[in-house]
């Protein structure tokens, strides 16, 4: 199952600031190979990337670089003599540390008109190009629910209500995309200052934290197919919009529903980019596969190989996302320059209420 793991977020490991060498001259630009490199979760059908193989004439090596945070961090470091041409992979919630630290050159993809401009958030300068999206949410176990006669949480208040207590386990905010997904909803919730009150009452009421979601979702949750083999007894977690048609289409047997639901109050909304390196050897190629990036063919390919959802308008998705796991209608939203400026000491802050 490809469902975005995005584990450690890579946040307070006092990364290296590389000085920047330029772009790069081009003088490799007929190189006939293009790396991308990316976190574990990239996937794309074979015969869509043979369709850019083809009309390209490029061959793609694709470098997958451990969860999204060590990947983005690998990436900083290694900038002057970069592993490749495109990343794919950074969101919303490390992009001012990846722009501040120089990762990427300017380039203003073809077909970026048919983009959201509600997704560029990098639109003055095009140094990333918005690729996909998601929501972060609390996902719940419906049998669970049923069974005990309860109603299933909707909101972020809710969740600290007593009859959910000791039910919800989250990622660790300092080591996890969607724990830091997590507390930067809440941040955006209850204000600066709220956020802290809020994670002390999940505390009192029994949150569990985990390092990620690999553990979160497939080890800890009652509602998943992995959760349920591993006799994990929390049915809420903290996810994905997306996670219930993943338990779906690969459900076996396939269920005639899904089995997990979405508390709509409780979403993030995350953001995707794809960036060229700066230093990069095949400028030309990587402009290339930008472009590919955000066709119409990639974007409709996306939602079942990384359960996403495109960015560009008209881009179809697959009826389950519909009927499962529609993206959520008003998730909470932070602006890159407010993560920027205050996720280091709200991820300390954090660790300090609710770890110790």
């Amino acid at each position: 199952m490809h469902t975005k793991s995005f584990v450690a977020a890579a946040v307070g490991l006092g990364l290296v600031t590389l000085s920047a060498c330029g772009s790069s001259d081009g003088s490799q630009a007929d190189s006939k190979t293009i790396t991308l490199v990316s976190h574990d979760s990239w996937a794309v059908s074979k015969n869509v990337l043979q369709d850019f193989e083809k009309q390209s004439g490029y061959k793609v090596n694709v470098l997958k670089d451990g969860d999204a945070g060590q990947a983005v961090n690998k990436a900083i470091l290694t900038k002057d003599n970069p592993q490749g041409d495109v990343f794919f992979g950074v969101d919303n919630t490390l992009l001012s540390r990846a722009l501040d630290n120089g990762l990427f050159q300017p380039y203003e993809a073809k077909g970026l008109a048919r983009v959201g401009t509600e997704y560029q958030l990098d639109a003055a300068e095009h140094r990333v190009t918005p690729i996909d999206y998601g929501d972060i949410c609390v996902n719940y176990d419906k049998a669970y629910f049923t069974e005990h006669k309860l109603t299933p949480p909707t909101s972020y208040a809710d969740l600290v209500k007593p009859q959910y207590k000791n039910l919800l386990v989250t990622e660790n905010a300092a080591t996890s995309s969607p724990g830091l997904g997590f507390l930067l909803g809440s941040a955006a919730r209850y204000g600066d200052s709220g956020w802290q009150d809020y994670w002390k009452k999940l505390k009192a009421n029994g949150v569990k934290v985990v390092d990620g979601w690999e553990q979160a979702y497939n080890e800890e949750f009652s509602g998943s197919a992995g959760g349920r083999k591993a006799k994990g007894d929390r049915p809420l977690v903290v996810s994905y919009a997306s996670s219930p048609p993943a338990e779906v289409i690969y459900g076996d047997p396939k269920p005639s529903t899904a089995p997990t639901g979405v508390a709509t109050g409780t979403c993030f909304r995350q953001i995707e980019f794809a960036g060229l390196l700066s230093n990069a050897k095949n400028t030309k190629g990587g402009k290339e596969l930008i472009d590919f990036l955000v066709s119409k063919e990639f974007q409709e390919d996306m939602p079942l190989n990384m359960f996403v959802y495109p960015v560009v308008k008209g881009a179809s998705v697959p009826a389950e996302f519909t009927k499962y796991g529609p993206a959520a209608k008003d998730p909470e939203t932070m602006a890159p320059e407010k993560i920027a400026a205050n996720r280091d000491q709200w991820v300390k802050t954090w660790t300090s209420l609710v770890l110790k």
